[in-house]
Parts: structure tokens; sequence; C-alpha cells
């Protein structure tokens, strides 16, 4: 085996060792296995896998070891707490994903200068899969966009019948003329839907319902924006576009999930209002849901939506 290839596959601290252009201090977290629900396949989807986290980070030496003061250190559990957090904010279908996460939340810490980190899959095969990253202080990170101030949109829920109301354009005249990031959503068609013999195909089923409604708006209105990620909603708020919700992405990758059935979307909108802060709800054509937000229902003979 030659040089290069035993290093591929080396240990990341072996390769922070081989790789330094300066002296620096290391610590490491080596076979920190968690159980998680990762992966991009469907039938990873509710099931726990083993993943394990191998991860290095280099330090400017310090003083502080030759103090015995650990307030000036960089301590292990900033790692693990990374993972946790990350694992922890929603699911994840790539490894490079979680990986690009992790090292930029510890590169936070003012003292992190490099970090490598190597996670790899335990689970699908008698083998293991994995990814190996190298990031450093001064890259730019995604982790330091947290503090970019997300808009607190308006939400409003569309009966089957204010969808097919004349007025639908004039109330997203109205909605739109107002600052506030508009989102809409909607139920399901009035129509019978499919049904499966186990629950999570048939949660699937009920959740693409709800999607060919969010379709059926947007054709209704040319400025109305199916979107079905957290990404796509973000940009969309943040310039000014009017989205449709379609929720299976989210719903099925978020880590705490809503115990709302797709078949209540009235529910289902209270729980998202929630994940993306919205400012108000707003119903057009339904009974107003329970919310800890403020909410109004309006009928479809209403004057003034706002």
């Amino acid at each position: 085996m030659t040089d290069d290839i035993r290093m591929a596959f080396a240990h990341p601290a072996e390769r922070a060792e081989a790789s330094a252009t300066q002296p620096c201090d290391r610590i490491s977290l080596r076979d920190y296995v968690v159980e998680v629900e990762i992966g991009a396949f469907e039938q990873e989807r509710g099931h726990l896998q083993r993943v394990r986290f191998n991860i290095v980070v280099e330090v400017a030496p310090q003083q502080a070891a030759a103090e015995d003061d650990v307030d000036r250190i960089l301590s292990y559990d900033v790692l693990t707490e990374a993972i946790a957090h990350e694992l922890g904010v929603e699911r994840i279908n790539l490894l490079e994903t979680l990986a690009a996460r992790v090292a930029e939340r510890i590169l936070l810490e003012p003292l992190a200068q490099r970090v490598f980190v190597r996670i790899e899959k335990l689970d699908r095969g008698p083998f293991s899969l994995g990814v190996e990253i190298v990031r450093a202080q001064g890259e730019e990170a995604r982790a330091g966009q947290d503090h970019v101030q997300v808009p607190h949109p308006r939400l409003v829920y569309l009966s089957n019948a204010a969808i097919g109301s004349d007025r639908i354009g004039a109330w997203i005249d109205e909605l739109s003329a107002d600052s506030a990031p508009l989102i809409f959503c909607v139920g399901a068609p009035d129509l019978p839907a499919p049904q499966a013999a186990a629950a999570l195909p048939q949660r699937r089923i009920d959740l693409l319902a709800l999607e060919q409604n969010a379709w059926m708006l947007a054709g209704r209105d040319r400025r109305c924006m199916v979107v079905a990620t957290r990404t796509e909603l973000d940009w969309a708020m943040k310039n000014g576009q009017i989205c449709v919700w379609a929720p299976s992405k989210i719903v099925l990758d978020a880590v705490d999930g809503p115990s709302a059935s797709p078949r209540d979307a009235l529910a289902l909108m209270g729980w998202f209002a929630g994940q993306v802060e919205a400012a108000e709800l707003l119903v057009i054509g339904a009974e107003a849901p329970d919310s800890d937000m403020p909410v109004r229902a309006l009928p479809l003979d209403a004057e003034t939506l706002l």
C-alpha cells in the first residue's frame, strides 16, 4: 500500500499531523457511536442506524494546560454537543451535510483552528460507509448565518371553497400588499384518498394529497410558488415571493415531527406556524384551529382580510 493510499484511510489524527503547517495542539473524539435516523433512501426512514464519529480539532498552543485551568481550554464536550445539536435540528439525509454542519459549529469556538470530521454508517452492510471533511477558521460557514434575521410570515389557510372562489385573485392582491411574507397552506382535495394497509405509506399518501391541492392553488395564480424545503422557503420570504407550502419534506425530515395527521390540515398548519415563527394565522372558509399565536377565521364573503 502506497503512503498516499494509507494516509487516505488513516485516522483523522494522523491526517491532521501529516498536513499541519505549524505547531498546534489537538483534541480528539474517537469512535463515538450514536443511533440516529439518517439517510436519503426510503428504506432508511423510520429506522435508527448506528453512526460513528471521529473528530480531531487543532487548537493554537495555550498556557491553560500548564495552569490546569479548564475554563481556558476547548472542552471535549464541545465536540459531542456539536453532534447532538446538529442531529437535533432536523432529520438529515446526507453524511456530507452532517459533517459540514458539525465542523462549522465546532469552528464557532474561538480556540478551534481546523477540524477533521469523519462520519461512518455502520449498519448498511458488512462494511462501513463514510465521509471525511476538513474545515478551517475563516472559511464561509453556514452556522455563521444563524444571526441573519428571519422574517415572520403570515400563514393563510384556504379551504377548498376558498381555493375555487372567484375572489382568490383579489385576496392575493390584498394580502401581498402587506409587508409580511405570505405563505398559503391548504388541505386535501374533496376526493376519496387511496387507503394503504400500513401507517407510513398512508401518511405519505395523505401528504401528497395536500401537495396536489397546493399545485391546484398555484395553477389559479402564477404569483404563487409551491415550496417544499426550508431553504427555498427562507429565500422566498426574504425576496417577497408568495409561497404555497408543500409539506412532505419538512414534515418527514422533522426530528420531532408533528403529532397531527396530514388529514387534519389545520392542526398541521398550526405545527408549521411554530416552525417558521409565524406572526399570524389567517383561516379563510374554515374554523380556526387552536394555537398559541394570533389566529383569525374569516368567511368566504368577508369584505376585507386585513
